[in-house]
């Protein structure tokens, strides 16, 4: 399959599936190393003295930020990647990412300039989402937009797995600051080094992504007829049940990964008190589960459906939330581990899937706006918010009703696919 050729202008498959994977590692790799250093230095840096537990709060707060701003960025983006097409929109998306958060390894504390740091650190980070509200949904079309008949969800799979290899550079990255630097010199500095790193990433996706051409779907559709002068006017006016369904699917997979990662991370260094290098070790372990999980449920959604595998993922995660308590709690480490991959291998079966799933809800015209907006604003309902509730709901009650949080939500996205079992009309459009 390597040596195909794929989409206008005889880009290759290879490259295209490259694209679309280091273009969401890049982009989540950026996303990931704020959530890692929120859970671990923000808070005293860029927030005033209070409880460190109100420090956190106030850390996550700011990650939350970005989630908000990701439904105006899949406005924004979605509208353009309808109108004028895939390659240039996905190119600007990676801009608007890298430049917000190379930015951040700049900025002043709030010893420095009071006030002013957090509300720049906010600014930054509402840029941060922006950016990625345009990114997941070009690279999931890039992707699936080209897949040969039968190997929509293999190849929708591939800006999936970005997420695993941004999530395993951005910690593994901290992990190796943690090793040779010390405690004072992390917080002094050290924390800066990953954000600037993120340059010379955006300069490989850009590489990558100005290489390619249109995707054959988006070609086929100006074609037929002109462009939506408004393309989410189009989608709210004549795909409302795909929206608000497609949007309610997701909430699951983005509760199950901040919840066993930044949620995870902050708890494990703070309340179980374990050390920053031992916590992010055992993330590491567990986040290549999450891989293996993306490429099995992209196999078996290929053989059955994205819906059933999504469905079948929903189910699992029920159990997931009700071990929490039980392993998270138990005070052994390897229990923690265990939870930890066993979240992440069921998150890929709630997030590997949707590649395929959420374009196949819309056609042609209206994909990048409908697709993107549907997984955004999921992402505020299942993700914006889950470390700031999880952490106010362990400082009340334990880590048991933080449980019943990721059950909850797993359940909420299972009953949104229910109905979905005919949606998926434009999956091959």
């Amino acid at each position: 399959m390597s040596n195909t050729k794929a989409g206008a202008g005889g880009a290759s498959t290879r490259r295209i599936l490259l694209a679309s994977l280091v273009g969401t590692a890049v982009e989540f790799y950026d996303f990931y190393i704020y959530a890692t250093a929120a859970s671990l230095v923000f808070g005293p840096l860029f927030f005033p003295s209070a409880s460190p537990s109100a420090q956190l709060l106030g850390a996550y707060a700011s990650f939350a930020i970005a989630f908000f701003a990701r439904p105006l960025g899949s406005f924004v983006f979605g509208h353009y990647g309808d109108r004028i097409g895939r390659k240039s929109t996905l190119v600007a998306s990676l801009m608007v990412m890298g430049v917000s958060t190379l930015l951040i390894a700049f900025l002043p504390t709030y010893a420095m300039v009071g006030w002013v740091a957090p509300v720049l650190l906010c600014t930054l980070r509402f840029g941060q989402g922006f950016g990625l509200g345009g990114e997941w949904g070009g690279a999931a079309l890039l992707a699936v937009e080209n897949a040969p008949p039968g190997w929509r969800a293999r190849f929708g799979m591939f800006p999936q797995l970005g997420a695993p290899v941004g999530f395993i550079a951005a910690n593994g990255l901290f992990l190796l600051l943690g090793l040779f630097l010390t405690p004072e010199q992390f917080q002094a500095w050290g924390w800066r080094l990953p954000f600037l790193a993120s340059a010379i990433l955006v300069g490989l996706g850009l590489w990558v992504r100005l290489k390619l051409t249109e995707t054959p779907a988006f070609q086929a559709s100006l074609a037929e007829a002109p462009p939506p002068n408004v393309p989410l006017a189009e989608v709210l006016r004549h795909y409302p049940r795909e929206t608000i369904a497609g949007t309610f699917a997701v909430v699951a997979c983005f509760a199950i990964f901040y919840l066993a990662t930044a949620f995870a991370l902050g708890y494990g260094t703070t309340t179980l008190g374990y050390s920053r290098e031992t916590f992010l070790s055992v993330q590491l372990g567990a986040i290549l589960f999450m891989a293996v999980g993306i490429v099995a449920a992209g196999w078996w959604a290929d053989k059955s459906s994205p819906r059933l595998v999504l469905m079948a993922g929903c189910g699992a995660t029920v159990v997931a939330g009700a071990l929490l308590p039980v392993m998270m709690g138990a005070g052994s480490l390897a229990l923690i581990w265990a939870f930890l991959s066993l979240a992440l291998f069921l998150m890929g079966f709630v997030y590997g899937p949707l590649g395929a799933f959420l374009p196949g809800l819309f056609p042609a015209r209206v994909r990048y706006t409908g697709a993107s907006m549907a997984f955004n604003v999921g992402g505020i309902l299942g993700g914006g918010l889950a470390p700031i509730i999880a952490q106010a709901l362990a400082d009340r009650g334990g880590l048991v009703p933080v449980g019943v949080y990721l059950a909850a939500a797993a359940l909420i996205s299972l009953t949104a696919l229910a109905p979905l079992k005919n949606a998926s009309r434009h999956a091959e459009a």
